[in-house]
């Protein structure tokens, strides 16, 4: 009996074991799942940080571009205003390069040959720099000389300018030194040609004949006086109109390249001939006194058979009446006023100005004063200013 109770006993406790067992498996499973959902939900609130984050670091990138672009316009707009003052520096400019801004210059390379003499001439250490003028004024005369030429076979050569002569115009203000002539002209073609594209052939034997010990001075006997204006230019411009084209402008820093470009719209036209501008350099301005090109033009040119006008100025002194009288009377009116003040000390200093102005009025007006300097033209023939 002892044993039948006890084995009912040990079945029901096995089965409070079990269900012991399945409940603490089914809590086991419940706190997985929740910490499942758990995890779960935090992945989705970190991704959604992180998607929040992102969202963020997209939107500041946005927004630091947009400010630096800001930031490069108004940079920009700063970088203009600065330039304007630089154009109006343009403008000044005394050799009309920039007046048809619209048509942009062909650049072109100068002949090999050409190159190697303009940079001997530059860098020649040689006193004797005067020979430049007339090495221009002989290419202004032979200019003049096919003018003449073509006259005599076309009588209508000469109707744009019959007045066939040279002139010489020294501008202290500018540096500039410009020898004009009315003579044939230049066409595009032409200064290409003969101003760098196309070397003579007394280009090398002008640089061998001073390889062997030749002196500068004979540049022209080798037809390449022209580059002779860079032993004191810092920079040439060339403005040339012929009968059968426009006018063009010619523009070079001996930098190894020259410019070319219409010069139509310039408010300086030539009727016919050419014009030669020299930027002198610094040591160089000397050829712009009335006094060393008379010189030069007296050694080297007289005998050229055109006439050579060289534009000067001159200080004259005249007779200016004087306006004390004027003066004079001002003081008197304004004295008027102040006659209630102080009667007797009025009366005492109008009484020894009157006496001052009669002593001294006929001297005042002859007083002479100078005038402005006036332009005037030195005619020359054969070198007789």
């Amino acid at each position: 009996m002892a044993e039948a109770e006890q084995a009912p006993k040990q079945q029901t406790e096995e089965q409070n074991k079990e269900q012991t067992e399945v409940t603490t498996k089914d809590e086991d499973n419940d706190t997985q799942m929740k910490d499942k959902t758990e995890s779960s939900e935090q992945k989705e609130s970190t991704e959604n940080v992180n998607d929040n984050d992102i969202q963020m670091e997209d939107a500041d990138k946005q927004n630091d571009e947009v400010s630096d672009d800001r930031k490069e316009e108004k940079k920009e707009e700063k970088k203009e205003v600065k330039l304007a003052p630089d154009s109006v520096k343009v403008e000044e400019i005394p050799l009309d390069e920039t007046a048809n801004e619209s048509v942009k210059p062909e650049t072109f390379q100068f002949n090999a040959d050409i190159a190697q003499l303009m940079s001997l001439i530059i860098n020649a250490v040689y006193s004797n720099k005067e020979i430049f003028l007339r090495e221009l004024i002989s290419n202004s005369s032979d200019a003049l000389d096919k003018i003449r030429f073509q006259s005599l076979n076309d009588k209508s050569a000469l109707d744009a300018e019959k007045d066939l002569k040279i002139e010489i115009i020294p501008n202290q203000a500018n540096r500039t030194l410009t020898i004009r002539d009315t003579g044939v002209g230049m066409s595009k073609e032409d200064l290409i040609n003969n101003l760098g594209t196309i070397a003579r052939s007394g280009t090398k034997q002008f640089m061998e004949a001073i390889a062997a010990g030749a002196d500068i001075s004979m540049i022209g006997q080798f037809g390449v006086g022209f580059y002779s204006s860079y032993l004191v230019s810092e920079k040439v411009v060339v403005r040339s109109k012929c009968n059968d084209d426009e006018q063009h402008v010619w523009v070079s820093s001996a930098g190894g390249t020259f410019s070319i470009r219409p010069d139509t719209d310039s408010p300086h036209q030539l009727t016919r001939g050419t014009e030669v501008i020299l930027v002198l350099k610094e040591e160089c301005l000397p050829y712009l006194e009335e006094k060393k090109l008379k010189e030069i033009v007296k050694k080297h040119s007289q005998f050229v058979s055109f006439p050579i006008n060289l534009l000067t100025t001159k200080e004259e002194e005249k007779e200016v009446e004087d306006d004390s009288d004027d003066d004079d009377d001002d003081d008197d009116a304004d004295k008027d006023k102040d006659k209630d003040k102080d009667k007797e000390n009025d009366e005492t200093d109008k009484n020894k100005e009157e006496a001052d102005v009669e002593v001294t009025a006929d001297d005042d007006k002859k007083k002479k004063k100078k005038e402005k300097k006036k332009k005037k033209w030195l005619k020359n023939k054969n070198g007789n200013y």
